[in-house]
């Protein structure tokens, strides 16, 4: 079934412009879904899961098929927007538009983030609060061409992904957001056993608290990790100029090794690679008309509005927590903590720090018993519950994004059972591996790790998301403009160049040689295939010249005559 954006055969302005035949049928109609009903001549299309429609000269739909019971998933229903309202602002459809932005903002405050920040603040006290900032702006730019993705052309990036690329790229792409998903799963895990472990620690913690829910319920009980940060924050108060400074003076003086993991974590845990691919997805919930260019800038609009407000409630709690560590124990002793604790009422987790001067090393754990000593077992408490409603949470928003990826790479559907079982699966066995035979240290050093897996994976979907984001044929008036393209396209050489500086400087840790053969192979394999993606958005670019003389799907299917090239008028 073919597609297009806005206006192709109703009435937006763009779409009443002659443009090339050839360059039209090439994106209005590219390789057939399977089972679907080829597209009608003078119909395009927009394909939706639940109920397909067309849309013919006149802009009204017709109805193509309808799935049978089996094949519906999560986006079968969509919500309707309040009509009129004049041209201005409206709060009644920024309601009806609210739920993506704040569903897709639960990845921004996962376990992995909690670990990453509160690590942060015990490693560099403030110097790192503007990398916090700057990830958020960079994450709200790439949730920004989700959003458009999904309103403009009404599929979601892994649809446009199979749409558009070879088999090959594809499943490799595929397989790489797959482990950014199971990656994400495992410090998912990970936090919910550490929260089990710290709510029964003494045998009586209240396991009765375990928070439950779907939807924005997970969202506002994810919430509760404002209830340790929050008043700590007043409690500590750290000093609000060297947390401006942190926040708005990117420098870090005396940094070294260990705080660029901890910044190359930051943007791991902050931006996820299957985030992008989710909530190209969710945007498709509401009900969009578009053979008009005005419903789409709206829809445009009130989403990015709806993820401005997720993300700035994300980037506060993600501020408190790394403030608050960064305040009470930047640069702490062992010792310290050791006396502190042995005087608190959980003195029995006084053993887990040695009494040396050694400065203190917190994860997710010992970030718990920490806040317990200083501030009373209910402290530590709150923050387990926190914790586990963050694994729970982003457990939900897993599953769906693995789901969605799955539907729009391999156009397989399975049931959300399935697909938990499938990603819990090859999470899990890990998890169980470590926990067995190591202790809670390695287990929550495992966070680390997977936070700089996900800036690893994340050109995977960066690139992807601006490749198509800035396909005028395929967006039209929405496409990229050069100032976009421009910024979109430094930030993630930043991001890769970042990654291959950190593999290259990992290496030397190795002390076998048997290590270097595989990783190595691994890396250059990396630098291919990213290779292979920078190639392919630079065509979308406009740098045609560089797809001559290869197969038409890897110029996206795109005629290369330059004159046809031309925007529409």
């Amino acid at each position: 079934m073919g597609f297009i954006p806005y206006g192709a055969g109703g009435t937006g302005g763009a779409a009443s412009s002659p443009v090339s035949s050839s360059l039209w049928q090439a994106v209005t109609s590219p390789p057939p879904l399977p089972h679907s009903p080829p597209l009608l001549p003078g119909l395009t299309g927009s394909l939706n899961r639940g109920q397909a429609q067309t849309y013919g000269t006149s802009g009204s739909p017709v109805t193509l098929q309808h799935p049978s019971i089996q094949d519906q998933t999560y986006l079968d229903e969509r919500i309707s927007i309040p009509k009129g309202g004049g041209p201005g602002f409206s709060f009644r459809k920024l309601w009806a538009f609210t739920g993506p932005g704040f569903l897709m903002s639960i990845a921004y405050l996962d376990p992995g983030n909690v670990e990453s920040d509160l690590q942060c603040g015990a490693v560099a006290g403030f110097k790192l609060l503007w990398v916090l900032l700057w990830a958020t702006v960079l994450g709200l730019l790439c949730q920004r061409l989700a959003i458009r993705l999904g309103v403009v052309t009404g599929k979601d990036l892994g649809e446009i992904c199979y749409l558009y690329y070879p088999k090959v790229p594809r499943v490799l792409l595929w397989l790489m957001i797959e482990i950014a998903i199971i990656g994400s799963d495992m410090q998912e895990v990970i936090g919910t056993a550490i929260a089990f472990s710290l709510l029964s620690g003494a045998g009586r913690g209240p396991l009765w608290c375990i928070p439950t829910g779907t939807g924005l319920q997970r969202w506002r009980e994810q919430l509760t990790v404002l209830l340790p940060t929050g008043p700590q924050y007043v409690m500590v108060r750290p000093r609000q100029v060297e947390v401006l400074k942190g926040i708005f003076l990117p420098y870090c003086p005396g940094c070294g090794r260990e705080e660029l993991l901890q910044a190359v974590g930051i943007v791991g845990a902050i931006i996820m690679p299957h985030n992008i691919f989710l909530h190209s997805s969710l945007v498709k919930t509401r009900d969009i008309d578009r053979s008009k260019k005005e419903a789409v800038q709206e829809a445009n609009m009130y989403f990015l509005t709806e993820s401005c407000l997720a993300l700035s409630i994300s980037f506060l709690i993600n501020l408190f927590v790394m403030a608050v560590f960064g305040e009470a124990f930047y640069h702490q002793r062992n010792e310290d903590v050791h006396n502190k604790c042995i005087n608190s009422s959980i003195s029995r987790y006084a053993g887990i720090f040695p009494t040396n001067n050694e400065t203190v090393s917190v994860d997710i754990y010992q970030g718990g018993v920490v806040l317990g000593c200083y501030f009373g077992a209910v402290a530590l408490y709150i923050w387990a519950i926190g914790i586990l409603a963050a694994g729970q949470s982003s457990t939900m928003t897993g599953t769906y994004a693995g789901q969605f990826v799955m539907e729009g790479f391999l156009q397989l559907r399975w049931s959300r059972f399935a697909r938990v079982l499938f990603t819990r699966s090859f999470a899990i066995l890990p998890t169980v591996f470590v926990a067995a035979f190591k202790d809670v240290s390695h287990l929550t050093g495992m966070n680390d790790l997977l936070n700089v897996l996900q800036s690893i994976l994340l050109p995977f979907a960066v690139l992807p998301v601006l490749t198509f984001t800035s396909l005028r044929p395929l967006m039209q008036d929405f496409a990229n403009g050069l100032p976009g393209k421009v910024l979109m396209t430094l930030i993630t050489g930043l991001v890769c160049a970042i990654n291959v500086y950190f593999v290259v400087d990992f290496l030397p840790t190795l002390h076998s040689l048997g290590y270097y053969i595989p990783l190595g192979l691994l890396l250059v394999a990396y630098v291919v295939f990213i290779t292979y993606l920078i190639w392919t958005c630079s065509i979308a670019h406009g740098a045609w010249f560089l797809a001559r003389g290869h197969h038409d799907r890897f110029s996206f299917g795109v005629s290369l005559d330059p004159p046809a090239m031309a925007p529409p008028h």
